[in-house]
């Protein structure tokens, strides 16, 4: 039997403000042994994405009622990896795979989890199957596709342009037609949507007064409004919906980190006299049509039509980084993290 050193980073403390280093804790043990009906993933790449901070916690309320991952577990992600041994009907050594996996160099799992362990893709990049190939890329694709139900002509907005997100569903909306302007924070943000994804606009939220530039941009107002933000700026898409105008409540990242959260919109019932409807997006809710997307996707990345763009760390040491900066608004794209190798394979 293979002797492994699982190295991993488990939840030391919880936040009572912003994510910190030393909310994790770096420890060293053997590796875990898989049961029946389980398997054993080398994990290589780690996904990053805002609602990891709901497994965090918060600080200031009992354990118990934190609706964390409990002190002392391994940090959870949702990663890709190798199966090194199986005792598990569906997968195999060998076999590369995409699914919830901890913040560690191996882990043994049933395949069942918030959403379910994937064989990656026939000719994709690993890569890709954290982006948009894996959840990521189904939240974008429904979300423009179905959720958002637009159409060419129409003018769609979004927050959190740049991000994994962001990225993908802006490039949807911009190859169906319609009019895309993006919001985000920073200026070279603002030129790799115009320049490389090729939307109409860019909007810096740093810089410039949303309304001020979203009038100049659209002043009849807007069609869908795809919401990664939430607060004063979904507010300000509310005030400019045009008839018939659609709002997406995709994520909230400012609002992740407060505990309880802020108010919610003032401006909801300007649905009203526009017959506007406002929806949630859950992608959870689309993973049955995961083979769906994955025949109309693969094809756009591996011919370069569609953009991954990614933002990569190097090494597990680097996870609480890649997930703080990532609530800095410091990643372009999809904030990823390539493993080192661990101890011993």
């Amino acid at each position: 039997m293979v002797k492994r050193t699982n190295r991993r980073w488990v939840i030391a403390s919880r936040p009572t403000g912003d994510i910190v280093p030393e909310n994790f804790r770096w420890v060293e043990e053997p590796a875990p042994t898989p049961g029946e009906g389980q398997f054993l993933v080398h994990n290589l790449w780690f996904s990053f994405d805002p609602t990891q901070r709901y497994m965090l916690g918060w600080g200031n309320v009992p354990d118990s009622e934190s609706g964390g991952i409990p002190i002392g577990d391994v940090m959870s992600t949702i990663a890709v990896g190798e199966v090194v041994e199986s005792r598990h009907p569906g997968f195999q050594p060998g076999d590369l795979v995409h699914g919830h996996m901890g913040w560690e160099d191996y882990t043994v799992t049933d395949g069942q989890a918030f959403t379910p362990t994937f064989r990656i893709p026939k000719g994709a990049s690993p890569s890709w199957a954290l982006g948009a190939l894996g959840i990521t890329g189904i939240v974008a694709y429904f979300g423009v596709y179905e959720t958002a139900r637009a159409k060419p002509g129409e003018t769609f907005v979004l927050s959190s342009a740049a991000g994994g997100v962001g990225s993908l569903a802006a490039q949807y909306a911009k190859g169906l037609g319609l009019r895309v302007i993006g919001i985000t924070g920073s200026a070279a943000k603002c030129q790799w949507l115009t320049e490389e994804a090729g939307i109409d606009a860019a909007i810096n939220y740093r810089t410039e007064d949303i309304g001020k530039r979203l009038t100049e941009l659209s002043p009849d107002g807007i069609d869908i409004y795809f919401d990664n933000d939430g607060g004063s700026v979904l507010d300000l898409m509310l005030e400019r919906l045009r008839p018939n105008g659609r709002v997406v409540l995709c994520g909230a990242t400012p609002r992740y980190r407060a505990n309880p959260p802020p108010a919610g919109p003032s401006n909801y019932l300007a649905l009203v006299m526009i017959n506007g409807r406002m929806e949630g997006l859950l992608g959870r809710d689309f993973i049955p049509r995961y083979d769906e997307m994955v025949r109309v996707v693969l094809p756009m990345l591996q011919s370069g039509r569609l953009k991954s763009k990614e933002d990569v760390l190097e090494g597990l040491r680097n996870a609480p980084t890649a997930m703080i900066r990532q609530f800095r608004g410091e990643n372009l794209g999809k904030q990823l993290l390539r493993l080192d190798a661990p101890l011993s394979t």
